[in-house]
């Protein structure tokens, strides 16, 4: 089951987001994620959370992809799974509700930055239709070494 995340979800959306940033290279960011920093995204943006025996086991959020009234119709996404969701199609799930809310909202065109180190998120996002269109070498730094951003984007 898919819905809409609510303040009930900030501290599962708080827990995975902040292993993502403190385990691995999907996320360049290294400054982990504060309660309120969450609280704020889910008032601003729309984020989904998979719910799985029960508990949320994942989310997806999107949002601006640029500043600027230019950049108003394009949106880059972010999807985040517990490793014991992965394999049960819930992140196709995910990126469904957020293509149609996205489409629904009048986004055009949804945008991925994707770790050139995240073989899995790349194959995810092709399976998805999604087309790369951009590799920015070594854009990333994080555990000592520079790491490629890979550009995708599917139009809605």
């Amino acid at each position: 089951m898919i819905r809409a995340a609510t303040a009930q979800d900030a501290p599962e959306v708080l827990s995975l987001w902040n292993e993502v940033i403190a385990e691995t290279t999907i996320t360049f960011t290294a400054t982990p994620k504060t309660e309120a920093q969450i609280l704020r995204i889910l008032e601003h943006q729309p984020v989904f959370v998979p719910v799985l025996d029960g508990a949320c086991c994942g989310f997806a959020t999107y949002g601006p992809f640029r500043a600027g009234d230019g950049y108003a119709r394009s949106a880059e996404h972010a999807i985040y799974l517990r490793d014991t969701a992965r394999g049960r199609g819930l992140g196709r799930d995910l990126m469904a509700e957020v293509e149609a809310h996205a489409r629904a909202a009048g986004i055009h065109m949804l945008i991925g930055g994707i770790s050139g180190e995240n073989a899995g998120g790349l194959a995810f996002h092709r399976a998805m239709g999604f087309v790369e269109r951009g590799r920015l070498p070594e854009v990333g730094h994080k555990f000592g070494r520079y790491l490629d951003l890979i550009l995708m984007q599917k139009a809605l």
